[in-house]
């Protein structure tokens, strides 16, 4: 039996004989793997089709979407949260939008305002839910939801499921403005903790690498005051 010869693929476009052996390979593949090559191929065109029906989808969910949190936005800001979570004649609550259009822009900001409105309410428990189902890469959103998330666990008196939020929230794509705000709520659930050589360190990252911030004051007192118990 003659010994096969490897080939490049340069070679195969340079000898004609070597190119009718690959195309031949090539067939006998697909005659005895058929039914394979043929689910393969409509997998590929399934994934295909489905990416950009979910795209259409998305973009037509979004602009209903957006209408409908005009109004739900609005009785938030106004603090009226029974309104704005569950709707009024002619306008759809922060509930019923999150719900409908959640694969939407417009449903995924529903969660964050729902969230929101809900730990206002002291419904902590659906306040964590619908802001777990928040999700973004904006600087600053994120970073919030996770910090209200703390707020709410730290309402349950679950302080290790806050002070994980908190870090969250801190570690954030951080920046001078709102990262102290978040170290100061990681500090205090620290303290309540009885964390209290991790909850210096964190006063101790404001006061060194936030300095301007309106927490250093707080920050400096309440470190002294826990070195001072040591």
């Amino acid at each position: 039996m003659a010994k096969k010869v490897e080939t490049s693929n340069l070679e195969v476009f340079e000898n004609p004989e070597v190119l009718e052996e690959k195309l031949s390979e090539a067939t006998d593949f697909l005659t005895k793997n058929r039914n394979a090559a043929l689910v393969i191929a409509g997998i590929i065109v399934g994934v295909v089709v489905g990416y950009l029906t979910y795209n259409w989808y998305k973009g037509s969910q979004d602009d209903e979407g957006q209408k409908a949190m005009f109004t739900a936005v609005y009785d938030f800001e106004a603090d009226s949260l029974d309104k704005a979570l569950k709707g009024r004649p002619g306008g759809m609550g922060l509930l019923a939008i999150a719900d409908e259009f959640g694969a939407s822009a417009a449903g995924n900001l529903a969660h964050y305002y729902a969230g929101a409105a809900l730990l206002k309410q002291g419904k902590f428990d659906q306040a964590i839910e619908q802001l777990k189902d928040f999700s973004s890469s904006d600087l600053l959103v994120q970073a919030r939801a996770n910090a209200l998330i703390g707020d709410a666990y730290m309402e349950k008196n679950a302080v290790d499921e806050a002070i994980s939020y908190y870090q969250k929230a801190a570690n954030y794509k951080e920046n001078k403005y709102f990262t102290p705000v978040y170290l100061m709520k990681l500090a205090v659930a620290q303290e309540k903790a009885k964390q209290n050589d991790k909850a210096i360190d964190t006063y101790a990252i404001i006061l060194n690498d936030y300095p301007q911030a309106s927490e250093v004051a707080n920050a400096k007192k309440y470190k002294s005051l826990l070195e001072a118990a040591e």
